[in-house]
């Protein structure tokens, strides 16, 4: 292993340089408390990423409106209330040279009636068979509100201290099912072409930079493949990314799938080398009609895989997520040349509703840390 890599090198974000390469994926970690309000268990866990080294830091997406909650012990940006927790996990990590970005998002169809409180809602009432759910078609003041939502959550996360903010367009969420045209099968201005079907995340888009200025970053998680036959594909997904930065965007990270598709972000077991990325060929390809940072992930373990990404130009940054959960000091391991390689098994045991933990750690120590 080189002494000096690529990998640690600086990279802008918009107006926020980060230190490396090294990104630490939105992953939902079952932490915080029933109401949305953050707790010590996550602050502890933020800061735990950034004395780690990790350069940026993306948390799990916290719900922009209380019908949008997706999961138990999610995080909510939906009220000024939250902003004072909020604030708790910004000073933590600030404490280092780490960055750290929000995620804001909706869950859409993907969510229950009995979590979020109503009839979850959707571009279309199309059936949601692994939630068993037929979502509300929002209508045009529901659609607003909506799109005010992640507008003023976005403030909320600048004021708590947030370097920048990522909306959540991937992973058949809200946002991303209004952009498929699988789950978009609108008639209005709101769905049918491709330009109504992103309408939805252009307004938002241009609300936030009205509303915060052009200097507050803003990224993008995209789907690259709804991996439906209906569903978005990857040609579609690079026009929307050439819109989206024409709009202003500081970044995009290329993620795909959704829940009834099988086929999430995150794929079971681990993969020869030379077959870790398994979203990477949407990135590259995406990142060849871009100028904006492209980040890429998918499985990714090897320091010398990673080093030949960004090398090789395929992507700008490394999205990871499971392997912080199993060891948040990894990057400074790497480092120091401790480990060549994530010992994470891709096992996906670690989503555990008492709290995101390594499986394969707990049951060394024989207890839940």
């Amino acid at each position: 292993m080189k002494t000096i890599s690529i990998l640690f090198s600086p990279i802008k974000i918009g107006t926020v340089e980060i230190p490396n390469r090294f990104v630490r994926a939105a992953t939902h970690d079952f932490m915080a408390s029933r109401n949305g309000a953050v707790t010590e268990r996550q602050v502890s866990l933020f800061q735990n990423l950034a004395k780690g080294e990790v350069g940026l830091i993306i948390t799990g997406h916290a719900y922009v409106n209380p019908a949008g909650i997706a999961s138990p012990y999610q995080t909510g940006v939906y009220s000024d209330h939250c902003i004072e927790g909020l604030s708790q996990i910004t000073e933590s990590v600030h404490k280092y040279p780490s960055r750290i970005f929000l995620q804001i998002s909706h869950a859409g169809r993907q969510t229950k009636p009995k979590l979020c409180g109503c009839t979850p809602l959707a571009p279309s009432s199309v059936y949601e068979p692994t939630f068993e759910v037929m979502p509300k078609e929002m209508n045009q003041e529901e659609i607003k509100s909506v799109i005010d939502d992640f507008i003023q959550s976005s403030r909320r996360a600048k004021e708590a201290g947030f370097d920048g903010v990522e909306l959540h367009v991937a992973h058949g969420y809200l946002l991303s099912s209004f952009i498929s045209p699988y789950t978009n099968r609108r008639k209005d201005e709101w769905g049918g072409t491709l330009t109504n079907r992103l309408r939805i995340v252009v307004e938002i888009i241009q609300g936030i930079k009205e509303l915060l200025g052009k200097e507050f970053p803003l990224i993008v998680k995209l789907n690259s493949s709804d991996f439906l036959p209906e569903g978005l594909n990857v040609d579609e997904s690079i026009d929307i990314a050439k819109i989206l930065e024409s709009e202003g965007i500081d970044g995009l990270e290329v993620s795909g799938g959704m829940a009834e598709a099988g086929r999430g972000s995150v794929w079971k077991g681990l993969r020869p080398e030379k077959e870790e990325g398994y979203f990477l060929d949407n990135a590259f390809k995406t990142k060849a009609e871009l100028s904006i940072p492209v980040f890429g992930l998918g499985g990714i373990r090897s320091f010398s895989v990673m080093e030949n990404i960004i090398e090789e130009g395929r992507a700008d940054l490394i999205s990871m997520s499971r392997p912080f959960i199993r060891e948040p000091l990894l990057i400074s391991k790497f480092r120091t040349g401790k480990i060549k390689k994530s010992e994470c098994i891709s096992c996906n045991k670690c989503f555990n509703l008492r709290g995101i933990a390594c499986a394969e750690l707990i049951k060394k120590k024989g207890t839940l840390s």
